[in-house]
């Protein structure tokens, strides 16, 4: 699946979410203002391969970097948040890839959006 076909089709299934250029990459946001994720397909600075930057519940993102560091990083400008890095080269496992989205969404979205989620 192409990356960001896969990345749009998974964040424009939450509601309310709407998707533009930021900073000229693909970027999903709650309620038209909220960042969620953001898509570098072509690489972004230093880090030179496809990948995201999503909102992480606290902890996740060290957690996750500390168990695979290959797939995992701090990205730049977000890290100190606790945004995640995922890498997206080689075989992207779309289901782990959905969840983190999720997950983001969960993080910025309002509880009614999120309750809306959950009665789907």
């Amino acid at each position: 699946m192409d990356l960001l076909a896969g990345v749009r089709e998974i964040c424009l299934g939450f509601p309310e979410v709407t998707e533009r250029l930021s900073h000229g990459t693909p970027t999903w946001f709650v309620r038209g203002k909220s960042t969620f994720v953001t898509l570098h397909e072509t690489g972004h600075h230093r880090n030179e391969f496809p990948h995201l930057w999503c909102a992480a519940p606290a902890g996740a993102q060290e957690e996750l970097i500390a168990a695979t560091p290959e797939r995992f990083f701090r990205p730049p400008y977000v890290g100190h948040r606790g945004w995640l890095g995922v890498r997206l080269d080689g075989d992207v496992d779309w289901t782990e890839i959905a969840e983190l989205c999720e997950d983001a969404y969960r993080l910025i979205a309002p509880k009614r959006l999120v309750a809306e989620l959950d009665a789907r």
